[in-house]
Order: C-alpha cells, then sequence, then structure tokens
C-alpha cells in the first residue's frame, strides 16, 4: 500500500501548498470588505468579485503599471536571449582556458545574489537610476547567467557536423548563428522566455531600489505604493483582486508553454 500511498501523499501535501494559499487569495478577492478585514478559507457570504476587481483596476492604475511593465520585461528578455544564445555558443565550442574562466564566472551568477547596494549606486553613476533603461540592465545581468547555463549545454548536443557543412557551403558565423544554432535553441529559448518573464514580471525587491516608483512604477510597485499610502488600509478584497488581476498575464503564459518549459530544462541541463 506504501508503494501507492506514496505518490498520493505527496499530490495531497502539493495540493495543499499550492491550494490553501490560492484559495485564500481568490475568495478573499470576492468578499465584501466587512468580511474580508481578516483573511479567512470561509466562502463569502456574500459575492461581489465585479466590483472589488474593478475597483482594484481603477484605484491601482493597474493599466499604467502593465504599461510600465511591458517596456521593462520585454526588452529584458529579448536582451538576455541575443546576449545569452550568442554567449552560449562561443562557450560551447570553444575550449580554451580564457573561455572556461569567462564560462565559470558567467554562471556564477547563479549562486552570487546581486549586490542591491553597489548596483544602485553604480546607476547613479551613469544617471540610469530611476530609469527603465537601467531597470532593464539590471534584469539582463541577473537573469543572463540562466540563459548562459541551459543555452551553453545544449548546443553541446547539437552535432558540429552541421556548421561544418554549413562552412563548406560559404556560410559566415553570423548566417550559421542565425540558420542553424537559433532554430535548433527553440525549447530552450522558450524556457529562458518565461522563466525571465516570471521572475521580472513579479518582481518587487529590485525594482523599489532601482525604480523607486513614479510615472515609471511597475505593477508590483504599483502594488506596493498604493497599500503602503493607506488606500488600501484593511481593504484585504482590494489588495487580493490587485494581485489576481496582475498575475493572470503570467498564469496563462506560462499554462500555454509549461511543455516548452519542461522539455527545455532537460535538453539544457541533461544533453
Amino acid at each position: 500500500m506504501w508503494r501507492y500511498g506514496r505518490p498520493a501523499l505527496v499530490l495531497l501535501l502539493a495540493g495543499l501548498a499550492v491550494g490553501v494559499p490560492l484559495w485564500l487569495v481568490l475568495v478573499t478577492s470576492a468578499k465584501p470588505q466587512g468580511e474580508a478585514v481578516r483573511p479567512n478559507l470561509d466562502p463569502p457570504r456574500h459575492w461581489q468579485p465585479a466590483e472589488n476587481y474593478a475597483d482594484a483596476v481603477s484605484q491601482g492604475e493597474m493599466f499604467r503599471g502593465f504599461v510600465n511593465s511591458l517596456l521593462v520585461v520585454v526588452p529584458s528578455v529579448a536582451l538576455v536571449l541575443i546576449l545569452g544564445a550568442g554567449a552560449a555558443w562561443v562557450f560551447a565550442r570553444r575550449s580554451s582556458r580564457l573561455v572556461s574562466a569567462a564560462y565559470a564566472l558567467t554562471i556564477s551568477g547563479l549562486l552570487l545574489p546581486p549586490a542591491v547596494i553597489t548596483i544602485v549606486m553604480e546607476l547613479r553613476q551613469l544617471g540610469l537610476a530611476g530609469t527603465r533603461p537601467g531597470m532593464i540592465a539590471v534584469y539582463t545581468g541577473m537573469y543572463l547567467s540562466t540563459s548562459v547555463f541551459f543555452m551553453t549545454g545544449f548546443i553541446r548536443a547539437i552535432p558540429t557536423e552541421l556548421e561544418e557543412a554549413a562552412r563548406l557551403d560559404g556560410a559566415g558565423p553570423l548566417r550559421i548563428f542565425l540558420r542553424i544554432i537559433l532554430p535548433l535553441l527553440r525549447p530552450v529559448i522558450a524556457t529562458a522566455t518565461i522563466m525571465v518573464m516570471l521572475y521580472a514580471w513579479s518582481d518587487i525587491f529590485y525594482a523599489f531600489f532601482v525604480l523607486g516608483g513614479g510615472d515609471g512604477a511597475t505593477l508590483p510597485i504599483n502594488l506596493y505604493q498604493v497599500a503602503s499610502a493607506q488606500l488600501y488600509l484593511n481593504n484585504w478584497h482590494l489588495i487580493f483582486a490587485y494581485v489576481v488581476v496582475m498575475s493572470l498575464p503570467m498564469v496563462a503564459v506560462f499554462l500555454v508553454a509549461q511543455r516548452k518549459i519542461v522539455s527545455g530544462i532537460t535538453s539544457g541541463a541533461v544533453k
């Protein structure tokens, strides 16, 4: 019985770990203010999700925050993919000590956390503090190590004969990279895209120190500002409604591309 009960127990624990917080957020976002003063797992006696979500969107300025998040996340993802693919190709095909040292230094970002104070001071020296380009540079530097790690492992499994045949046909390095390497990297590119989007979309720690707020505030920063300004004081139904709406784009992306995430991680780490 333990053979069959062990998987069921694991699934039950995982369901509780994910389902209980999710249920708390969903039911609280549908409650009136009086019922949501103290969040609990009880279903609402009076359902008013439409009103709560409408108030969260309008009062929390979610449209502006959504646009700001897109203007930061999309360029960051593009830079991580372009720079990561190019660097991974070099690391996978070169075997000198200098390249090995550069690869070790690059993937060390997976283990070493960024120094926030140093980052903010450097951005101030460069005049990028409180700007979207500064935030894009921070996200690119933070997540480039992950992209390089997965892509390098995948490229090493690609037969070099494909590139040699292209060179015999007169193709240069740029053409080989664009016509052969990038198309084969689609599973890992999809994985890196989704991972970076998930992390950057919900980030509040680094965005708080780099952007600070104002007109360029992203969705997490905007939620923090309106909550700390006592606009949502004891209004947990609006806070949770804001969280649900903010999470919907990333949930949709994850559900659509979850198979590519698994295949990309397996290809990049195992091959």
